[in-house]
C-alpha cells in the first residue's frame, strides 16, 4: 500500500502519542506506584512484586525493566501466533519504549507518606498514559494484550472479564507480599485509572440525542438550525393509538444544548413530547470529525 502524505502524518502523530503515553505510564510506575508498594495489576504490578521480593529475600534486586521484558516476551510470542505481527506492532513499540525508560530513568521518589494522595496521583498518571495509548490503538502490553489473545480460545468469557481476572490475580499477589492497607489503596488507584482512561478515550465522543414530537415541528426545527447551529433530522412517525401521522425531530447535540432546546420547544408547544437519551460515541461534524 502506497504511503500517502496524510497516512504518514497519521502514523507519525500516533507514534508521538504512543511515546508520550508510554512515558507517562513509566513515570507513574517507577516514581509513584513502585515506591509506595501499590500493586495495581498487570505486568507492571507483577514487576513491582518481583522487585520487592528479590530485594528483600533474593541475592539481587531485579529491576522493573527486567521483569517487564521477561514477563512480556512470552505474552508477545503468544499474541503473534494468534493475531499476527501487524496487529500488535504498536503495542510492541510501547513495550520497548517502556522497558528502556524503566531502565534509564534515574531512581528518585516524588511521593509523600500520604498513601491516599499517592494512590490518586498514581491512578491519574497511569490512566492518562493508558488513555493516550488506547487512543493511538496501542497498549503497554501485559494483561491487556494477554486477555485479548486468550479470548480467542475462551470465547464465552469477555475480554474485559479476562483482563479483570488476570489483574485480580496480580493484585492478590500484591496483597500477600505487602499488606491489606496497601492493597485497598491500590484498588482506589485502579478505580481512578479506569475513570481517567475512559475520559481520555471518550473525550469529545459522548453526546445527547433529543427526540421531539410536536404539532409545530417546522418552527422548532428552524429555531434549532438557526439559533443553536445544530442539525435536525425529520422522521415520519405514526401514533399507534391515534393513527395520526406526525413528524419526529431528531437532534444530536451536547449536554449544554439541552436547556436551550427545551426552552425553544416549550415556547412553541408546551404539550410537546420531548425525549433525551445518551450517546456513547458521536462521529461527524460538530463532534469527533476524524475517522481513524
Amino acid at each position: 500500500m502506497k504511503m500517502t502524505k496524510k497516512r504518514f502524518k497519521k502514523y507519525f502523530t500516533d507514534f508521538l502519542i504512543i511515546v508520550l503515553g508510554t512515558t507517562i505510564v513509566s513515570i507513574s510506575v517507577k516514581y509513584i506506584l513502585d515506591p509506595a508498594g501499590l500493586v495495581t495489576g498487570g505486568v507492571s504490578g507483577l514487576a513491582i512484586v518481583v522487585r520487592f521480593l528479590s530485594g528483600h529475600y533474593g541475592p539481587i534486586e531485579i529491576p522493573l525493566w527486567v521483569s517487564n521484558v521477561i514477563f512480556n516476551v512470552p505474552i508477545f510470542l503468544f499474541a503473534i501466533k494468534t493475531d499476527g505481527v501487524r496487529r500488535i506492532i504498536r503495542t510492541a513499540v510501547s513495550w520497548v519504549i517502556m522497558s528502556i525508560e524503566l531502565a534509564i530513568f534515574p531512581d528518585y521518589t516524588f511521593i509523600s507518606d500520604n498513601l491516599l494522595l499517592t494512590a490518586l496521583y498514581g491512578g491519574i498518571c497511569f490512566g492518562v498514559g493508558t488513555g493516550l495509548l488506547l487512543s493511538a490503538h496501542a497498549t503497554s502490553g501485559g494483561t491487556d494484550m494477554l486477555g485479548n489473545t486468550i479470548s480467542k480460545y475462551i470465547r464465552h468469557v469477555s475480554v474485559g472479564r479476562l483482563i479483570e481476572i488476570l489483574d485480580g490475580i496480580v493484585v492478590i499477589f500484591g496483597a500477600i507480599v505487602f499488606n491489606m492497607e496497601h492493597t485497598l489503596y491500590a484498588i482506589i488507584s485502579v478505580y481512578v485509572m479506569g475513570r481517567v482512561t475512559d475520559y481520555i478515550v471518550d473525550r469529545g465522543k459522548k453526546a445527547k440525542i433529543a427526540l421531539i414530537i410536536s404539532s409545530r415541528p417546522e418552527e422548532i426545527a428552524d429555531r434549532i438550525l438557526k439559533e443553536m447551529d445544530r442539525g435536525v433530522t425529520s422522521i415520519k412517525g405514526i401514533g399507534e393509538y391515534s393513527k395520526n401521522e406526525k413528524k419526529v425531530l431528531m437532534c444530536v447535540c451536547t449536554k449544554r444544548d439541552i436547556p436551550e432546546m427545551k426552552d425553544i420547544v416549550k415556547e412553541y408547544d408546551s404539550k410537546a413530547f420531548f425525549v433525551v437519551g445518551n450517546i456513547n460515541e458521536a462521529m461527524g461534524e460538530g463532534f469527533v470529525e476524524r475517522w481513524w
